[in-house]
């Protein structure tokens, strides 16, 4: 810094900034995300203005750990004087924006000392859990309004809209996913498994997971192949089984440039039914085999085969797959394609237990 970046506010320059100070507490409702009472507000605003005075006379910000209501007074303050900019002395503006900003900047790698800290703690999972939810929530939004829209709610829709609409639900499924991926993860991993088995169609499931796949086959060219049993309804955990499936649908299409993605679920003897996945892309390195479900693998180089960037989604699917009571085998030719499959023991249901 300068010296003459280190030249004191003048008695005009403070007192405008005290002005700005003593508006900001009487609006301190601002600060209802932080603060508890308009007290509190007061006194982190006297603390940020006095490490503001100190970093125009050229001393080092407080060492004192910041906390979200200090960002937030730093936020709203900076917003506060730019809006009111006409009350300015003359050269005030620049040398408290200047030494705000250092304010800010000081604030800045002890916050993320902070997050580091709380990430390595003993609650350090319930931050990427309390993440993760606060994901979902905006996705779950975006699901929903697309889903209506498809439906032709807002209105009829153009082949064009109809297709960029099915692109951005595929989208934002596969981010809720990811997300849900997490807190699976974090909970165990076989949490959609826990309930009881229960009737369902497999017609059901196969149709679900190809009406949220097919706007990514449609815009890269592929065909989507499926087949279900002959055998339709079953006993099992269709929550379960559409996961896995979907995860590993969603990731064929990732990695195939051309031809098809095939899912068939063949009946086979007594209650067995084998399911497979199927694709014509690139197929899996085999140095990326042994550590294919392994979660938060780090890939070797940029580009390499990997399920998602985190790997989270077939550590789940191998997870979901053997709590059904089963085993996810993986099988792959460099430059033809790979095929992941298992066999779920799935018995007959009752067609009058599937009625409403």
């Amino acid at each position: 810094m300068t010296a003459a970046n280190n030249l004191p506010l003048s008695a005009d320059a403070r007192r405008w900034l005290d002005e700005a100070a003593d508006a900001l507490v009487e609006e301190w409702r601002g600060f209802a995300v932080d603060a508890i009472s308009q007290a509190e507000a007061a006194a982190a605003v006297a603390g940020v203005v006095a490490q503001i005075v100190a970093a125009s006379e050229g001393r080092e910000p407080s060492p004192e750990p910041s906390s979200p209501l200090d960002r937030r007074v730093v936020a709203l303050l900076r917003r506060h004087l730019l809006e009111h900019d006409e009350g300015v002395p003359p050269g005030g503006l620049r040398p408290v924006l200047r030494a705000l900003e250092r304010v800010a900047a000081g604030m800045e790698p002890r916050w993320t000392e902070r997050f580091q800290e709380r990430m390595t703690g003993p609650n350090g999972l319930d931050l990427v859990v309390e993440v993760a939810h606060d994901l979902r929530s905006p996705l779950t939004s975006i699901l929903f309004l697309a889903e209506t829209m498809l439906r032709g709610r807002s209105g009829p829709l153009t082949p064009l809209l109809e297709r960029q609409l099915g692109l951005v639900y595929s989208a934002a499924f596969g981010l809720n996913a990811v997300a849900s991926d997490v807190i699976e993860l974090v909970r165990g991993g076989d949490r959609l498994v826990g309930r009881e088995p229960q009737p369902f169609a497999v017609s059901d499931v196969l149709e679900s997971v190809r009406d949220i796949v097919r706007p990514i086959a449609e815009e890269k060219g592929l065909e989507l192949r499926f087949t279900g049993p002959r055998r339709d309804r079953r006993i099992g955990h269709p929550g379960a089984l559409n996961r896995v499936l979907l995860n590993l649908t969603t990731n064929a299409l990732k990695f195939s440039s051309d031809g098809h993605v095939e899912v068939a679920l063949t009946d086979l003897e007594g209650d067995a039914l084998e399911v497979v996945v199927r694709d014509t892309g690139r197929g899996i390195p085999d140095a990326a085999m042994a550590t294919l479900f392994e979660p938060f693998r780090r890939r070797q180089q940029p580009g390499d085969y990997a399920f998602s960037g985190s790997g989270l989604g077939l550590s789940i699917c191998r997870k979901l797959v053997e709590a059904m009571g089963s085993n996810l085998e993986v099988t792959a030719v460099a430059g033809e394609g790979t095929c992941f499959r298992f066999t779920l023991s799935l018995p007959d249901a009752d067609p009058a237990m599937l009625i409403g």
